[in-house]
Protein backbone atom coordinates (compact mmCIF):
# COMPACT_ATOMS: atom_id res chain seq x y z
CA UNK A 1 0.00 0.00 0.00
CA UNK A 2 3.03 2.30 0.27
CA UNK A 3 2.60 3.47 -3.32
CA UNK A 4 -0.81 4.89 -2.42
CA UNK A 5 0.63 7.43 0.03
CA UNK A 6 1.01 10.89 -1.46
CA UNK A 7 1.63 14.42 -0.27
CA UNK A 8 4.35 16.42 1.46
CA UNK A 9 6.51 15.69 4.47
CA UNK A 10 9.35 17.83 5.79
CA UNK A 11 12.60 15.87 5.99
CA UNK A 12 12.66 16.27 9.77
CA UNK A 13 9.36 14.40 10.01
CA UNK A 14 10.05 11.36 7.82
CA UNK A 15 9.22 9.01 10.74
CA UNK A 16 5.71 10.46 10.62
CA UNK A 17 5.41 9.54 6.95
CA UNK A 18 6.66 6.06 7.84
CA UNK A 19 4.02 5.76 10.56
CA UNK A 20 1.31 6.92 8.17
CA UNK A 21 2.42 4.38 5.55
CA UNK A 22 2.61 1.77 8.30
CA UNK A 23 -1.05 2.34 9.09
CA UNK A 24 -1.87 0.97 5.64
CA UNK A 25 0.72 -1.80 5.58
CA UNK A 26 0.38 -3.03 9.16
CA UNK A 27 -2.73 -1.60 10.82
CA UNK A 28 -5.47 -2.11 8.24
CA UNK A 29 -6.04 1.50 7.22
CA UNK A 30 -8.32 1.71 4.14
CA UNK A 31 -8.16 5.47 3.46
CA UNK A 32 -6.95 8.45 5.45
CA UNK A 33 -5.22 11.81 5.54
CA UNK A 34 -2.87 13.38 8.07
CA UNK A 35 -1.63 16.94 8.50
CA UNK A 36 0.70 18.48 11.03
CA UNK A 37 1.36 22.15 11.63
CA UNK A 38 4.21 23.29 13.85
CA UNK A 39 4.08 26.87 15.11
CA UNK A 40 1.80 27.75 12.21
CA UNK A 41 3.90 26.09 9.49
CA UNK A 42 2.60 22.98 7.72
CA UNK A 43 5.31 20.34 7.99
CA UNK A 44 3.28 17.25 7.02
CA UNK A 45 0.34 16.94 4.62
CA UNK A 46 -0.25 13.34 3.58
CA UNK A 47 -3.10 11.31 2.17
CA UNK A 48 -3.47 7.78 0.90
CA UNK A 49 -5.49 4.62 0.42
CA UNK A 50 -8.97 4.38 -0.99
CA UNK A 51 -12.01 6.62 -0.73
CA UNK A 52 -14.50 3.78 -1.31
CA UNK A 53 -15.08 0.19 -0.25
CA UNK A 54 -14.70 -1.10 -3.81
CA UNK A 55 -11.22 0.48 -4.04
CA UNK A 56 -11.97 2.30 -7.28
CA UNK A 57 -11.35 5.87 -5.99
CA UNK A 58 -7.90 6.68 -4.65
CA UNK A 59 -7.92 9.13 -1.76
CA UNK A 60 -7.06 12.50 -3.30
CA UNK A 61 -5.60 15.73 -1.99
CA UNK A 62 -9.05 17.30 -1.68
CA UNK A 63 -10.95 14.23 -0.40
CA UNK A 64 -13.09 14.96 2.64
CA UNK A 65 -14.79 12.56 5.03
CA UNK A 66 -17.24 12.48 7.93
CA UNK A 67 -15.04 12.90 11.00
CA UNK A 68 -17.86 12.40 13.53
CA UNK A 69 -17.15 13.86 16.99
CA UNK A 70 -14.21 15.95 15.85
CA UNK A 71 -17.22 18.16 15.09
CA UNK A 72 -17.87 18.74 18.79
CA UNK A 73 -14.79 20.91 19.24
CA UNK A 74 -15.68 22.96 16.17
CA UNK A 75 -19.14 23.48 17.67
CA UNK A 76 -17.56 24.58 20.94
CA UNK A 77 -15.47 27.20 19.16
CA UNK A 78 -18.62 28.69 17.64
CA UNK A 79 -20.35 28.75 21.03
CA UNK A 80 -17.36 30.29 22.77
CA UNK A 81 -17.13 33.02 20.12
CA UNK A 82 -20.66 33.97 21.10
CA UNK A 83 -19.75 33.87 24.79
CA UNK A 84 -16.86 36.19 23.98
CA UNK A 85 -19.14 38.75 22.34
CA UNK A 86 -21.82 38.47 25.02
CA UNK A 87 -24.50 36.76 22.93
CA UNK A 88 -24.28 33.62 25.07
CA UNK A 89 -23.51 33.27 28.78
CA UNK A 90 -21.94 30.19 30.29
CA UNK A 91 -23.70 30.30 33.64
CA UNK A 92 -27.08 31.83 32.84
CA UNK A 93 -29.95 29.32 32.91
CA UNK A 94 -30.72 28.01 29.44
CA UNK A 95 -34.35 29.03 29.96
CA UNK A 96 -33.41 32.68 29.39
CA UNK A 97 -32.99 31.92 25.68
CA UNK A 98 -34.95 28.68 25.42
CA UNK A 99 -38.04 28.97 27.67
CA UNK A 100 -39.47 25.59 26.62
CA UNK A 101 -36.38 23.92 28.08
CA UNK A 102 -37.30 24.92 31.64
CA UNK A 103 -39.30 21.82 32.57
CA UNK A 104 -38.87 18.37 34.09
CA UNK A 105 -36.04 19.37 36.41
CA UNK A 106 -33.92 21.30 33.88
CA UNK A 107 -34.72 24.82 35.09
CA UNK A 108 -31.13 25.51 36.19
CA UNK A 109 -29.24 23.85 33.33
CA UNK A 110 -26.61 26.16 31.82
CA UNK A 111 -24.54 26.32 28.66
CA UNK A 112 -21.55 25.33 30.77
CA UNK A 113 -23.35 22.08 31.66
CA UNK A 114 -24.07 21.43 27.99
CA UNK A 115 -20.52 22.05 26.80
CA UNK A 116 -18.99 19.91 29.56
CA UNK A 117 -21.38 16.95 29.20
CA UNK A 118 -22.95 17.59 32.62
CA UNK A 119 -26.47 18.51 31.44
CA UNK A 120 -27.86 15.03 32.14
CA UNK A 121 -29.22 14.68 28.60
CA UNK A 122 -26.90 12.21 26.83
CA UNK A 123 -29.85 10.31 25.36
CA UNK A 124 -33.43 10.89 24.32
CA UNK A 125 -35.92 9.06 26.50
CA UNK A 126 -38.60 9.12 23.78
CA UNK A 127 -37.91 6.43 21.18
CA UNK A 128 -37.77 8.16 17.81
CA UNK A 129 -37.85 6.60 14.32
CA UNK A 130 -35.20 6.55 11.62
CA UNK A 131 -34.80 9.96 10.12
CA UNK A 132 -35.73 11.88 13.26
CA UNK A 133 -32.15 13.03 13.69
CA UNK A 134 -32.57 15.03 10.48
CA UNK A 135 -35.51 16.92 12.00
CA UNK A 136 -33.93 19.68 14.08
CA UNK A 137 -37.19 20.90 15.61
CA UNK A 138 -38.26 17.40 16.61
CA UNK A 139 -34.93 16.64 18.26
CA UNK A 140 -34.73 19.90 20.18
CA UNK A 141 -38.38 19.70 21.27
CA UNK A 142 -37.83 16.17 22.61
CA UNK A 143 -34.78 17.31 24.56
CA UNK A 144 -36.62 20.34 25.95
CA UNK A 145 -39.52 18.19 27.16
CA UNK A 146 -37.70 15.35 28.87
CA UNK A 147 -36.31 14.90 32.36
CA UNK A 148 -32.54 14.59 32.75
CA UNK A 149 -31.00 11.19 33.47
CA UNK A 150 -29.13 12.67 36.45
CA UNK A 151 -29.22 15.97 38.31
CA UNK A 152 -27.47 18.44 35.99
CA UNK A 153 -24.08 19.54 37.21
CA UNK A 154 -23.52 16.59 39.55
CA UNK A 155 -21.91 14.14 37.10
CA UNK A 156 -20.81 13.90 33.49
CA UNK A 157 -21.62 11.51 30.66
CA UNK A 158 -20.74 11.77 27.01
CA UNK A 159 -23.60 13.41 25.07
CA UNK A 160 -22.87 11.39 21.93
CA UNK A 161 -25.49 12.88 19.61
CA UNK A 162 -27.47 15.26 21.81
CA UNK A 163 -24.56 17.64 22.46
CA UNK A 164 -24.86 19.22 19.03
CA UNK A 165 -28.60 19.78 19.25
CA UNK A 166 -28.26 21.38 22.67
CA UNK A 167 -25.35 23.66 21.80
CA UNK A 168 -26.64 24.30 18.30
CA UNK A 169 -30.06 25.37 19.54
CA UNK A 170 -28.45 27.83 21.93
CA UNK A 171 -26.46 29.29 19.03
CA UNK A 172 -29.57 29.51 16.86
CA UNK A 173 -31.58 31.25 19.55
CA UNK A 174 -28.77 33.67 20.35
CA UNK A 175 -28.02 34.90 16.83
CA UNK A 176 -30.71 33.50 14.53
CA UNK A 177 -28.21 31.46 12.50
CA UNK A 178 -27.39 27.78 12.49
CA UNK A 179 -24.17 26.55 14.03
CA UNK A 180 -22.99 25.25 10.66
CA UNK A 181 -23.52 28.67 9.08
CA UNK A 182 -21.53 30.32 11.86
CA UNK A 183 -18.73 27.77 11.44
CA UNK A 184 -18.59 28.45 7.70
CA UNK A 185 -18.72 32.24 7.87
CA UNK A 186 -16.66 32.97 10.96
CA UNK A 187 -14.12 30.14 11.17
CA UNK A 188 -13.75 27.92 8.10
CA UNK A 189 -13.77 30.57 5.37
CA UNK A 190 -11.60 33.14 7.17
CA UNK A 191 -9.03 30.44 7.99
CA UNK A 192 -9.26 28.70 4.62
CA UNK A 193 -10.04 25.49 6.53
CA UNK A 194 -11.80 22.71 4.61
CA UNK A 195 -14.30 21.79 7.37
CA UNK A 196 -18.10 21.78 7.33
CA UNK A 197 -21.11 21.04 9.52
CA UNK A 198 -23.83 20.69 6.93
CA UNK A 199 -22.11 19.81 3.66
CA UNK A 200 -23.22 21.71 0.53
CA UNK A 201 -24.32 19.39 -2.25
CA UNK A 202 -21.62 20.78 -4.53
CA UNK A 203 -19.03 19.17 -2.22
CA UNK A 204 -20.54 15.67 -2.11
CA UNK A 205 -18.54 14.37 -5.07
CA UNK A 206 -15.30 14.45 -3.10
CA UNK A 207 -16.57 12.73 0.07
CA UNK A 208 -15.02 9.39 0.96
CA UNK A 209 -17.39 6.53 1.64
CA UNK A 210 -17.33 5.69 5.33
CA UNK A 211 -16.74 1.96 5.82
CA UNK A 212 -19.17 1.24 8.60
CA UNK A 213 -19.01 -2.43 9.70
CA UNK A 214 -21.81 -4.70 8.62
CA UNK A 215 -24.54 -4.86 11.24
CA UNK A 216 -23.56 -1.55 12.80
CA UNK A 217 -22.09 -1.12 16.25
CA UNK A 218 -23.48 -1.92 19.66
CA UNK A 219 -22.45 0.08 22.71
CA UNK A 220 -21.12 -1.67 25.76
CA UNK A 221 -24.04 -1.78 28.19
CA UNK A 222 -23.86 -1.84 31.96
CA UNK A 223 -25.79 -4.07 34.33
CA UNK A 224 -28.01 -1.42 35.90
CA UNK A 225 -31.25 -1.27 33.93
CA UNK A 226 -31.75 2.50 33.89
CA UNK A 227 -28.13 3.17 33.01
CA UNK A 228 -28.14 0.43 30.37
CA UNK A 229 -31.18 2.04 28.77
CA UNK A 230 -29.48 5.43 28.82
CA UNK A 231 -26.28 4.12 27.25
CA UNK A 232 -28.09 2.24 24.51
CA UNK A 233 -30.26 5.22 23.65
CA UNK A 234 -27.24 7.55 23.66
CA UNK A 235 -25.90 5.68 20.64
CA UNK A 236 -28.98 4.16 19.03
CA UNK A 237 -31.87 6.58 19.45
CA UNK A 238 -32.77 7.63 16.81
CA UNK A 239 -31.56 4.32 15.39
CA UNK A 240 -30.50 5.26 11.86
CA UNK A 241 -26.96 6.36 12.69
CA UNK A 242 -26.05 2.74 13.43
CA UNK A 243 -25.96 1.83 9.73
CA UNK A 244 -23.51 2.50 6.91
CA UNK A 245 -26.25 3.51 4.49
CA UNK A 246 -27.26 6.28 6.84
CA UNK A 247 -23.90 8.01 7.31
CA UNK A 248 -23.14 7.82 3.58
CA UNK A 249 -26.50 9.22 2.52
CA UNK A 250 -27.13 12.54 0.81
CA UNK A 251 -29.55 13.52 3.58
CA UNK A 252 -26.96 12.89 6.30
CA UNK A 253 -24.33 14.96 4.53
CA UNK A 254 -26.67 17.88 3.92
CA UNK A 255 -27.97 17.97 7.50
CA UNK A 256 -26.43 19.92 10.34
CA UNK A 257 -25.80 17.58 13.26
CA UNK A 258 -23.07 19.41 15.17
CA UNK A 259 -22.19 16.44 17.38
CA UNK A 260 -21.40 13.95 14.70
CA UNK A 261 -21.67 14.83 11.01
CA UNK A 262 -18.89 17.31 10.43
CA UNK A 263 -16.95 16.71 7.22
CA UNK A 264 -13.49 17.81 6.22
CA UNK A 265 -9.92 16.78 5.66
CA UNK A 266 -6.87 16.56 7.89
CA UNK A 267 -5.47 19.81 6.50
CA UNK A 268 -8.61 21.69 7.49
CA UNK A 269 -8.68 20.20 10.99
CA UNK A 270 -5.00 21.00 11.55
CA UNK A 271 -5.56 24.56 10.30
CA UNK A 272 -8.20 25.21 12.95
CA UNK A 273 -5.98 23.78 15.68
CA UNK A 274 -3.01 25.80 14.41
CA UNK A 275 -4.95 28.91 15.40
CA UNK A 276 -5.78 27.43 18.80
CA UNK A 277 -2.14 26.45 19.36
CA UNK A 278 -1.22 30.11 18.79
CA UNK A 279 -3.50 31.74 21.37
CA UNK A 280 -6.52 31.62 19.04
CA UNK A 281 -5.03 33.56 16.11
CA UNK A 282 -3.15 32.64 12.95
CA UNK A 283 -2.18 34.72 9.92
CA UNK A 284 -4.15 37.65 11.26
CA UNK A 285 -7.37 35.65 11.73
CA UNK A 286 -8.60 35.40 15.31
CA UNK A 287 -11.13 32.68 16.03
CA UNK A 288 -10.99 33.10 19.83
CA UNK A 289 -9.23 35.59 22.04
CA UNK A 290 -6.49 34.19 24.23
CA UNK A 291 -8.62 34.90 27.32
CA UNK A 292 -11.62 33.03 25.90
CA UNK A 293 -9.42 30.14 24.80
CA UNK A 294 -8.01 29.80 28.31
CA UNK A 295 -11.56 29.73 29.65
CA UNK A 296 -12.65 27.16 27.05
CA UNK A 297 -9.82 24.77 27.91
CA UNK A 298 -10.13 24.75 31.71
CA UNK A 299 -11.15 21.37 33.12
CA UNK A 300 -14.86 21.07 33.90
CA UNK A 301 -15.42 17.31 34.19
CA UNK A 302 -13.09 14.53 35.27
CA UNK A 303 -13.61 10.91 36.29
CA UNK A 304 -15.67 7.95 35.18
CA UNK A 305 -18.03 8.88 32.38
CA UNK A 306 -21.59 7.64 32.97
CA UNK A 307 -22.08 6.84 29.27
CA UNK A 308 -18.75 5.43 28.10
CA UNK A 309 -17.94 3.95 31.54
CA UNK A 310 -14.35 5.02 31.01
CA UNK A 311 -12.27 7.84 32.48
CA UNK A 312 -12.76 11.14 30.67
CA UNK A 313 -11.77 14.79 31.06
CA UNK A 314 -13.71 17.61 29.45
CA UNK A 315 -13.22 21.33 29.21
CA UNK A 316 -15.90 23.41 27.45
CA UNK A 317 -16.45 21.23 24.40
CA UNK A 318 -12.87 19.99 24.22
CA UNK A 319 -11.45 16.70 25.43
CA UNK A 320 -8.38 17.20 27.58
CA UNK A 321 -5.35 14.94 27.47
CA UNK A 322 -5.43 12.17 30.06
CA UNK A 323 -3.20 9.35 31.19
CA UNK A 324 -5.55 6.73 29.75
CA UNK A 325 -5.63 8.36 26.28
CA UNK A 326 -2.87 10.96 26.00
CA UNK A 327 -2.64 13.66 23.36
CA UNK A 328 1.13 13.57 23.51
CA UNK A 329 3.26 14.06 26.64
CA UNK A 330 2.26 17.59 27.64
CA UNK A 331 -0.46 18.48 30.14
CA UNK A 332 -1.90 21.39 28.15
CA UNK A 333 -2.94 19.46 25.03
CA UNK A 334 -6.62 19.50 24.07
CA UNK A 335 -8.79 18.50 21.13
CA UNK A 336 -11.41 15.92 20.23
CA UNK A 337 -11.52 12.35 18.97
CA UNK A 338 -14.08 11.12 16.46
CA UNK A 339 -15.57 7.67 15.94
CA UNK A 340 -13.25 5.52 13.86
CA UNK A 341 -10.14 7.27 15.13
CA UNK A 342 -10.27 10.68 13.46
CA UNK A 343 -8.62 13.24 15.71
CA UNK A 344 -7.85 16.92 15.94
CA UNK A 345 -5.80 18.42 18.76
CA UNK A 346 -3.15 20.95 19.59
CA UNK A 347 -0.36 21.24 22.11
CA UNK A 348 0.36 24.92 22.74
CA UNK A 349 3.59 24.10 24.57
CA UNK A 350 5.20 22.73 21.40
CA UNK A 351 3.10 24.50 18.76
CA UNK A 352 1.80 21.16 17.46
CA UNK A 353 -1.52 21.20 15.58
CA UNK A 354 -2.62 17.70 14.54
CA UNK A 355 -5.31 16.60 12.09
CA UNK A 356 -6.08 13.00 11.17
CA UNK A 357 -9.16 11.70 9.36
CA UNK A 358 -10.07 8.17 8.30
CA UNK A 359 -12.97 6.41 6.59
CA UNK A 360 -12.81 3.29 8.74
CA UNK A 361 -14.58 2.45 11.99
CA UNK A 362 -11.50 1.37 13.87
CA UNK A 363 -11.29 0.88 17.63
CA UNK A 364 -13.14 3.72 19.36
CA UNK A 365 -11.17 4.05 22.56
CA UNK A 366 -7.52 3.29 21.81
CA UNK A 367 -6.94 3.54 18.08
CA UNK A 368 -3.53 2.17 17.02
CA UNK A 369 -3.44 4.35 13.89
CA UNK A 370 -3.78 7.75 15.51
CA UNK A 371 -1.58 6.53 18.36
CA UNK A 372 1.20 5.62 15.91
CA UNK A 373 1.00 9.11 14.41
CA UNK A 374 1.03 10.87 17.79
CA UNK A 375 4.05 8.85 18.90
CA UNK A 376 5.90 9.54 15.64
CA UNK A 377 5.23 13.28 15.82
CA UNK A 378 6.64 13.63 19.32
CA UNK A 379 9.63 11.44 18.49
CA UNK A 380 10.55 14.05 15.87
CA UNK A 381 10.39 17.09 18.15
Amino acid sequence: MKHLVDGFCDDAFQPVRDAFAGNFAERGEPGAAFALSLNGRVVVDLWGGWADRAQTRPWAQDTIVNFFSVSKALSAIVAMRLVERGALHLDAPVRALWPEFAQAGKEMVTLRHMLSHQAGLPALREVLPDGAMLDWNRMTAALAAQAPWWQPGTAHGYHVNTYGFLVGEMVRRAVGKTLGTMLRDEIARPLGADVFIGLPEAEHGRVAEFLWPEGGLKPLLGTDDAMAEMRAKAYWNPPGISGAGWVNSRAWRLAEIPSTNGHGNARGVARVYAALANHGTIDGVQILSNETLRLATQEQSNGTDLVTQRPSRFALGFQLTQVERPLGPNAGAFGHFGAGGSLGFCDPETGVAFGYVTNDMGPRWQNPRNRALIDAVYACL
